[in-house]
């Protein structure tokens, strides 16, 4: 056997790595010892008195050298030289060492009766060189031993008792979290069933408190519907159809587009029960504590007399008590208030002509004591026409809307009732008289005219936005800087009236619209135009200017050729109109009257 293996190492000359536990073989001789070592083992007929000599084995044989393996799951040594082992006890061995720069790999033969390192090996029987973790003369090391031929090779790491024993000490140390805060989600979960069965059981008890007492709902109040006279922008057909005495409408709330002192607005989703379609619709949501300005608003958009092209078309009003909240569900209008149309965008004459008359109909028919058909009307006030509660239909004309400060001038109210509705609306928008709480209480006609007061407002705002006043600067609302933001009663008392350039004056649609809005907001109250008196005199005026723009084809002629009757000195100074506004005037007299 030893002159076998002395050949074998003869034959491979100095490429041969020898040591004191084997010798080394290039790769090229490795086929020649496997095909002719079996020859040799034990019992075999090959060569004649070798056959009571056993064999060792071959495995990889490599000093220290840089490795690719990090330590985790399997990878080989790569190692190029394999040993034949010297002794027949010797088993293959490889360790792995991770240090300050990388990792290195050594691979040998090595007797399982001497230590190696410090380190005695065991599970040398495995045909996997599986590692383990020890240490060792040279540190913390990771070594592996097996019986199989070149199994030092593959190298194979698994998860070490220690770290099997640090999963464990986490998940123990976990459990009473864990334990914790499942207790935690049953009690809150407990507290939470346990509180809404509370509220159910005290909601009506609620409800009275945020009631007035001498009023109440009915059926009536919760299934009333009122149709659209023009559906131009929502037919809501499906809500009108239906009856939801025992439930709420399916409404799926969508965007939050509007927020006011008592409620929210929301863009939403009617849902048709009998298909996957839906309705937009607009819901303004009061909180429980905001019920009497539900009410008021409510009550005033039931009454069926208000129905009207420029009056928000009304749904339904409903009374959610899962949730604590009264909700209002009426028409949407994707353009939004007059307001925000008026901040994004320059009208021209003709979107002014129908915004602002538009406007005028509409307050013109809440202020009305008679319907079109001349059945009688119970009057209504706003008490907070302003901008944003005007809203931009798709037609670009508008309609009213945010009735929680209307009054109805019922002939039964006393001046103690009239006195006791209090000094509301917003400070920008109030009547002088309204300010400085001199209001003419013996006199409904007093309320109607605080509202042509802040219709007067909202006109100046249209105007000052419409390209042919020439100079068309960013949106403000009136009196624009000249107040803050959010301006008190005390800081608009002594506030004049917004500006009117002369440049406005050049042309005359603008010229007779400023005229109006002037008469609208005079200080006396006695002195302003009625809502009917401007309506009439906006659509009379657009009607003179049609017919004048049919008779010529140039824009300059109209400009000079128009036959207002007006007395004009300067072109650059405001001019007085004469007989138009004579003749309007003995109009609105005789039909007031």
């Amino acid at each position: 056997m030893n002159v076998f293996r002395s050949s074998l190492s003869n034959m491979h000359g100095p490429q041969c790595c020898s040591s004191s536990r084997g010798v080394s073989l290039p790769s090229s001789l490795v086929l020649w010892a496997v095909f002719f070592l079996p020859l040799l083992k034990p019992g075999t007929a090959g060569i004649p008195g070798l056959s009571m000599y056993p064999i060792s084995q071959l495995c990889k044989f490599c000093d220290r050298q840089s490795s690719s393996c990090n330590g985790t799951g399997s990878c080989m040594s790569d190692c190029d030289i394999t040993s034949v082992c010297s002794s027949h006890q010797d088993v293959c061995v490889a360790i792995w060492v991770e240090n300050g720069t990388g990792f290195t790999v050594e691979t040998l033969c090595h007797s399982p009766s001497v230590s190696l390192y410090g380190i005695m090996l065991d599970d040398y029987n495995s045909s996997r060189c599986v590692m383990k973790e020890k240490n060792s003369t040279r540190g913390m090391v990771h070594i592996c031993s097996c019986s199989e031929e070149e199994c030092n090779d593959k190298l194979v790491f698994v998860s070490t008792a220690k770290d099997q024993a640090l999963v464990y000490i986490i998940l123990v140390s976990l459990l009473p979290l864990i334990v914790m805060g499942v207790l935690v989600a049953v009690v809150i979960h407990w507290h939470c069933v346990n509180r809404r069965r509370q509220l159910g059981r005290k909601w009506d008890s609620n409800v009275k408190m945020c009631k007035p007492k001498a009023g109440g709902l009915d059926c009536r109040d919760t299934c009333a519907f009122m149709g659209d006279d023009d559906g131009s922008d929502s037919s809501s057909m499906h809500a009108n159809n239906l009856n939801h005495n025992t439930e709420p409408l399916p409404i799926e709330l969508d965007l939050l587009v509007g927020k006011g002192r008592f409620a929210q607005v929301y863009k939403a989703k009617l849902k048709q029960t009998s298909s996957a379609q839906f309705e937009t619709v607009a819901v303004k949501i009061f909180p429980c504590e905001e019920y009497a300005s539900w009410k008021n608003e409510k009550d005033i958009f039931f009454n069926k007399d208000l129905r009207h092209e420029n009056i928000l078309h009304f749904l339904t009003a409903e009374e959610r008590k899962a949730e604590k909240q009264y909700w209002l569900i009426t028409a949407f209008h994707p353009s939004g208030n007059l307001q925000e149309y008026l901040t994004h965008h320059v009208i021209s004459w003709e979107e002014l002509q129908a915004l602002s008359s538009s406007l005028a109909r509409g307050v013109a028919h809440l202020h009305s004591d008679r319907l079109a058909n001349g059945r009688p009307k119970v009057p209504i006030v706003h008490r907070d026409l302003k901008s944003s509660n005007v809203l931009v239909k798709n037609d670009l004309t508008c309609c009213i809307c945010d009735f929680g400060l209307a009054l109805c001038l019922d002939s039964s109210l006393s001046v103690d009732d009239l006195a006791n509705s209090g000094q509301v609306g917003t400070a920008r928008y109030m009547a002088p008289e309204v300010l400085e709480a001199r209001l003419n209480l013996e006199n409904i006609e007093s309320f109607k005219q605080t509202d042509i007061y802040s219709m007067a407002l909202v006109l100046w705002e249209m105007t000052s936005r419409c390209e042919t006043i020439g100079d068309v600067k960013d949106y403000e609302p009136a009196f624009g800087s000249k107040v803050r933001q959010h301006p008190y009663v005390e800081n608009m008392k002594d506030s004049d009236r917004p500006d009117i350039p002369d440049s406005w004056l050049r042309h005359q649609g603008i010229l007779a619209v400023c005229t109006t809005i002037k008469e609208c907001w005079d200080h006396d109250p006695e002195a302003r135009l009625t809502a009917h008196c401007v309506a009439t005199r906006l659509a009379e005026i657009e009607e003179e200017l049609d017919k004048l723009s049919s008779r010529s084809s140039s824009a300059e002629k109209i400009r000079y050729e128009v036959h207002i009757p007006v007395a004009m000195e300067i072109p650059e100074e405001e001019v007085k109109i004469f007989e138009i506004q004579n003749i309007i005037a003995a109009d609105c007299s005789v039909s007031d009257k």
